[in-house]
């Protein structure tokens, strides 16, 4: 059968998601090490979203096969029990088996949390990008809606980004602040390797007033890497949801903001 997986986890301990030489320490072998204790032979995942080194999973949705039958309450318990804490899973559905975690969802959605503040931050320091001069979020969002829509995102690509092609849909994209801090949430259709992370490098300097408003819009048009100006920090990006046909009946995770935000100092 094809067993689909809720997973959440803190990247900052591994070196992202995919599997890569022994002794590495990443999301994709610590979870195949423990569903395959569950399972009792070798377990192979597929992935909704390669993640990279420190950022995070809210919503990560994997996909495997298996010849063991287990309840889905068995599959999420037992997982459980042989993950380590910064790696846990939210839930397990049986699937059909045209279901695939990367190539079934329809959108992902991420957010980037940036602590907007002139002090940093002992606790939140691997879970929000800190940016100690002030960010004008109305202008940060004003300059993103350019990028709302499908386009050719050349400028918002990592140089190693081996997509096909450059071309994704983005079909919401917004800015707010919150507390101490400024928030991005955009959601497409797909994402090219540090697509977020370079959007939110554009905005922030938009936002710190380097940039004028119009400069997002100018990147975009230049389908060039090169001018798209600095990559923001890992440690800010969640991936927070990964929207699937309602024929699969899979759940859908949307964490709360952390508290800090809320708060001013």
């Amino acid at each position: 059968m094809r067993v689909a997986l809720g997973v959440q986890y803190d990247g900052s301990g591994f070196r992202g998601w995919q599997a890569q030489q022994p002794g590495t320490r990443t999301v994709q072998t610590v979870l195949e090490q423990a569903l395959a204790k569950v399972a009792d032979h070798p377990v192979r995942l597929v992935c909704a979203g390669r993640t990279d080194a420190g950022v995070h999973g809210v919503g990560q949705v994997v996909h495997f096969d298996t010849t063991a039958v287990r309840s889905e309450r068995a599959w999420v318990l037992g997982g459980n029990a042989h993950l380590p804490l910064d790696i846990s899973l939210n839930w397990a559905r049986e699937t059909p088996d045209d279901f695939h975690a990367r190539f079934s969802a329809l959108a992902r959605r991420y957010r980037y949390v940036i602590l907007n503040r002139t002090q940093r931050s002992a606790l939140w320091r691997e879970r929000a990008t800190w940016h100690y001069r002030p960010l004008d979020a109305e202008r940060m969002q004003r300059a993103g809606q350019a990028l709302v829509g499908e386009h050719d995102f050349s400028s918002f690509r990592a140089a190693e980004c081996q997509a096909r092609h450059p071309i994704r849909d983005i079909h919401e994209l917004t800015i707010r602040r919150q507390g101490d801090g400024v928030v991005l949430e955009v959601e497409a259709n797909a994402f090219l390797h540090h697509m977020v992370r370079n959007i939110a490098g554009v905005l922030m300097a938009i936002g710190a007033d380097d940039r004028p408003v119009e400069w997002a819009q100018e990147v975009l048009e230049q389908r060039d890497r090169t001018q798209a100006g600095v990559t923001a920090p890992a440690e800010g990006l969640y991936l927070v949801t990964v929207r699937y046909p309602e024929r699969f009946r899979l759940p859908t995770t949307v964490e709360a903001l952390p508290g800090w935000l809320l708060a001013t100092h």
